[in-house]
């Protein structure tokens, strides 16, 4: 993963701090005709589309009962109004149970951001709409000194269970073991919020996971938390994340066009920057970028 840009602790979590004071209004769509008409025709008649989450994934989907906020929510009601739909949210325990539902047609889509990787492009098409990095969330001074792959031999990493980074972290418990090393003890969690509290109580180490919703929890941890390994490819080439369809869904190519608009009109700018998130922004939509 080419890590183009370096962040500090300070001017991520500025930027979050000033989110509250980002006031400008979000702005109303006009339906897009030519782009309705392309939506499968079962949903031009129900006039609605379900996208599932599998619960917080903070500041994208904030999940409070049955409403959601965040970025994902904010662009999910604008391309709603683009595609003259309504968008419902519904929520399933973890990212497998997710992915399971979108492909077995139980749900139109979700909404995402999912992370993009050939192996899931196999059962699903992904249209990706911002670019991530994975990164480690730790007790404040980072006693256990977990600053990268390399160090979380012997350590306790909590991950999201089905997830790209349970799968990076297991491919180092064997580099562990391999090179002489302590294992990592893997402890896969259905949730965001799960997996941070494992680090709070100090059941956990670490927590390795995407840099924007850890940069949220770490705001919300009243100085509990940090952010480490900043700044390096932890096992990743470059992540671009997106919403999920099933494959060849011919929704895939309607959202694709739909996130063209928003971001040529400026509404994907103004959501990205209220939550934060202005260094995932992407210049161009895509169907399957991940590689």
């Amino acid at each position: 993963m080419r890590m183009t840009k370096r962040f500090t602790i300070g001017a991520i979590l500025a930027v979050l701090a000033c989110q509250a004071a980002y006031a400008q209004d979000l702005p109303k769509q006009s339906v897009d005709e030519q782009l309705r008409a392309r939506l499968p025709q079962e949903i031009r008649d129900a006039g609605f589309m379900t996208a599932v989450n599998n619960g917080s994934f903070p500041p994208y989907e904030i999940v409070t009962g049955t409403k959601m906020t965040g970025a994902s929510a904010d662009l999910a009601a604008a391309m709603g109004e683009l595609l003259g739909v309504e968008i419902k949210h519904s929520s399933v325990a973890g990212l497998p149970a997710m992915l399971a539902g979108v492909n077995s047609n139980r749900f139109q889509f979700a909404f995402g951001p999912v992370g993009d990787y050939p192996e899931r492009q196999k059962a699903s098409d992904f249209v990706d709409w911002v670019r991530e990095y994975v990164v480690f969330a730790v007790e404040k001074g980072n006693p256990h000194a977990v600053v990268s792959l390399d160090s979380a031999c012997g350590k306790r990493i909590a991950v999201m269970a089905g997830g790209s980074a349970e799968k990076v972290i297991k491919e180092q418990a064997e580099k562990c073991v391999s090179d002489g090393k302590p294992s990592v003890e893997v402890q896969s969690y259905t949730d965001q919020p799960s997996s941070i509290l494992s680090v709070r109580s100090k059941r956990s180490d670490a927590f390795f996971s995407s840099q924007a919703p850890l940069v949220y929890y770490v705001q919300q941890a009243d100085g509990e938390l940090e952010l480490a390994g900043i700044g390096q490819s932890n096992g990743f080439k470059d992540i671009f994340q997106g919403a999920v369809v099933p494959k060849g869904s011919p929704l895939g190519e309607v959202l694709r066009d739909g996130f063209k608009i928003l971001i040529e009109n400026g509404t994907y700018k103004i959501v990205m920057k209220k939550w934060g998130l202005e260094n995932n922004m992407i210049d161009e939509p895509g169907i399957n970028r991940g590689v």
